[in-house]
């Protein structure tokens, strides 16, 4: 069985697992720049979930008080561009809340925690997670086995 997993937002990632051969394969959350800034591309999103149709588990996030209105907004576009691009392609969507996916895969708290966690249930993979700002792939990964491992489609 094949799923996808998502740590939607700027820093996020997509990931990819492949329980059935054995692969995991991450991807930043792609970023283009248009007219200076820099922006989640749908386009570059549709071009990685095409690899594989496969059910998406993508982490459901809300607002959290003190944080800013136009980095809510942005992140909110991220997260609203890939559930369409998913929506677009067919993809059966599921949601997964970080308490719940961190909870059942035993996830220490903290962003090192997420790499710590994802390099010991994919040891042969512990260089997607190696570096400190590799932390959306590690949640993506995570997300992605919890889909696997625990998920039955909630969508």
């Amino acid at each position: 069985m094949i799923v996808w997993g998502c740590d939607p937002g700027a820093s996020g990632a997509l990931a990819l697992f492949d329980a059935g051969n054995g692969v995991v394969e991450t991807w930043d959350m792609p970023i283009v720049e248009v007219r200076g800034k820099k922006v989640v591309s749908s386009q570059l999103i549709k071009n990685i979930l095409e690899l594989h149709d496969a059910p998406l588990w993508i982490e459901q996030v809300s607002a959290r008080p003190g944080q800013g209105v136009t980095s809510m907004f942005n992140f909110g576009k991220s997260y609203g561009m890939v559930l369409g691009v998913a929506a677009g392609l067919g993809y059966v969507t599921n949601y997964v809340t970080p308490q719940t996916w961190q909870k059942a895969t035993r996830t220490p708290s903290g962003k090192d925690g997420n790499r710590a966690r994802a390099m010991e249930l994919m040891p042969a993979y512990s260089q997607l997670f190696a570096r400190k700002k590799d932390d959306g792939r590690a949640d993506a990964a995570l997300i992605a086995y919890y889909g696997f491992t625990y998920g039955g489609s909630v969508d």
